[in-house]
């Protein structure tokens, strides 16, 4: 096959796309972030050796912390620029290579090319099904590969706002170490829960970090119509970005709007402060086809998320990447300010240029639902509990995706008795955060804590309750998780999840490809991971008919 692509949930009948991604990815652009894979592990290999050796490797962990970023589903598309990621990566290697004694062998370590044309051939041979014969053990290792890109994702959020912690890259290096080696079965299981327990770190750590830099989200209505000034639509997760962003336009008659995954920004105090910061424009992700084109004015997409344009767009001019994302028809933001900010004036320059943004919809979300003001809340909640008022609480975090099936979420929502409350994180809000559900003693029937690594929240919520309500067993809570899925974030959400001993999750539209009969069987008799069927019979199931 030419290229071998299982990492997302949309990914070909459910087992692995093998001439082009249902994402748009080509074959070129899949092989060439499974040669940054492969490089990726030689530069590992050193990095765990020199910081045996006393060596400091932190130039070295956030470069391959971005790295796993950029590979992540529907961040990169641009191979060129992904190459020149590799080229980084073997400078990285031989620079540290240098400086240190390794006794290693592998070919990760020494492998380099001398043309463009020589980094395509050495990716056709390498990927992450090259290492083992046993396709349980090699389920088990990707099971760990996309977690650690989740993980990767949440780290250099983190540490783009100042926050870090060794033991997360040494994790992430240490397992792109693993995967190279051979593994016994119960240890590669118990690697995969290892991962989890990481992603609750990786998830805290981030929580930290916007919190500290942002102040704890507030309860916040959020306008969903458009201003008459020109606007600067902002996609993506990271927080940093957009505050540059905010600082860089105040005053000019510029108003900023987030989309997608960028929504929970506007319940932060100190990005909610900016007033022009007017709102969200448009849903998830999978709909900027068609809400790019009306939007009218510039979009800056700072992670992943990207959809390939048609060949009929007319905003291909009007779009930047920065950070891990690339795609070839669009713009690149590198330049820094003398400040260190990015500079995003060619982004300011040309919003000035644009009309205003067509509106698509009218009226207002309420979101800014995380941790805290749960917490703050609690009494609220617990007397509503106690009285019967809210009889379960609903976990329906995750991702959005194009396929029909992800209406299941929309329904499910109609369907739930009104004595349920959705507890929600990520894009797959959008299923039914603008659904009319009403409240329960004032308490909304959707609380939504953020993006999707404020999943956290949630967990964070169910220990909380679990104390105060005094039980053994947080799954004795009137809890139910039922977690839609898309990419690698997704994955490292749900280990974390498991890793806390949530049980009997639901996930869907499907489970992930990766997973092998054997896989499947052993993770459901550990876990109770199941599938989601249809509303009907998963209403049962949860004890909600």
């Amino acid at each position: 096959m030419s290229m071998f692509c299982n990492q997302c949930q949309e990914t070909a009948k459910n087992t692995g796309c093998t001439i082009k991604g249902v994402c748009g990815k080509t074959e070129e652009t899949s092989n060439i972030q499974d040669l940054l894979m492969f490089v990726c592990q030689g530069l590992s290999y050193l990095t765990i050796a020199a910081r045996k050796q006393g060596i400091d490797t932190n130039a070295e962990s956030k470069h391959i912390t971005n790295c796993l970023f950029t590979t992540i589903t529907n961040a990169n598309f641009d191979e060129k620029s992904i190459i020149q990621v590799v080229k980084d990566t073997i400078s990285y290697r031989d620079q540290l290579k240098s400086k240190i004694s390794v006794s290693d062998t592998h070919p990760s370590i020494s492998w380099s090319a001398k043309s463009d044309a020589e980094y395509y051939e050495k990716a056709k041979e390498v990927g992450t099904l090259t290492y083992d014969a046993d396709e349980d053990i090699r389920g088990l290792k990707q099971y760990v590969l996309f977690g650690v890109k989740g993980m990767a994702a949440y780290a250099e959020h983190a540490f783009n706002l100042g926050f870090e912690d060794p033991e997360i890259y040494n994790f992430m290096e240490e397992s792109l170490v693993m995967i190279t080696k051979p593994i016994s079965l119960n240890d590669a299981f118990n690697w995969v829960v290892r991962t989890g327990e990481h992603g609750v770190k990786v998830m805290a750590l981030l929580d930290k970090a916007n919190t500290s830099t942002f102040g704890n989200p507030e309860i916040s209505k959020v306008k969903i119509g458009v201003g008459t000034n020109p606007g600067i639509l902002i996609s993506g997760h990271d927080l940093k970005d957009l505050e540059q962003l905010l600082i860089q336009t105040e005053g000019k008659g510029i108003d900023v709007y987030t989309h997608s995954e960028m929504l929970p920004a506007n319940a932060y105090p100190n990005l909610k402060k900016y007033k022009h910061l007017v709102g969200n424009y448009g849903n998830a992700w999978h709909r900027q086809l068609d809400e790019f084109e009306t939007f009218n004015g510039p979009i800056l997409f700072t992670t992943n998320c990207l959809v390939p344009p048609r060949k009929t767009t007319t905003y291909n001019d009007r779009v930047f990447t920065t950070g891990a994302t690339g795609m070839p028809e669009w713009k690149r933001i590198e330049k820094r300010l003398p400040n260190g900010q990015k500079d995003f004036s060619e982004i300011i320059e040309l919003a000035k240029t644009c009309p205003p943004p067509t509106e698509i919809e009218t009226g207002e979300i309420t979101i800014g639902f995380a941790h805290n003001q749960v917490l703050a809340l609690a009494g609220q909640i617990l007397d509503a509990v106690n009285s019967g008022a809210i009889k379960k609480l609903v976990v329906m975090s995750g991702c959005d995706a194009r396929q029909k099936t992800r209406e299941y979420f929309t329904e499910f929502a109609k369907q739930l008795p009104k004595d349920t409350v959705i507890l929600t994180s990520g894009c797959a809000k959008y299923r039914y955060n603008k659904l009319q559900l009403g409240d329960i003693n004032g308490i909304p029937r959707v609380l939504d804590a953020g993006q999707c690594n404020d999943s956290y929240s949630w967990a964070f919520v169910a220990l909380k309750l679990k104390e105060v309500l005094n039980l053994d067993d947080i799954n004795k809570l009137p809890i139910v998780f039922n977690i839609a899925w898309y990419e690698q974030k997704a994955i490292i959400v749900h280990l974390a999840l498991l890793s806390l001993g949530i049980k009997n999750t639901h996930i869907g539209p499907t489970l992930p490809g990766f997973l092998t009969p054997n896989l499947l069987s052993a993770v459901q008799q550990q876990f109770g991971v199941q599938t989601i069927k249809t509303v009907e019979e998963d209403m049962k199931i949860f004890k909600l008919a």
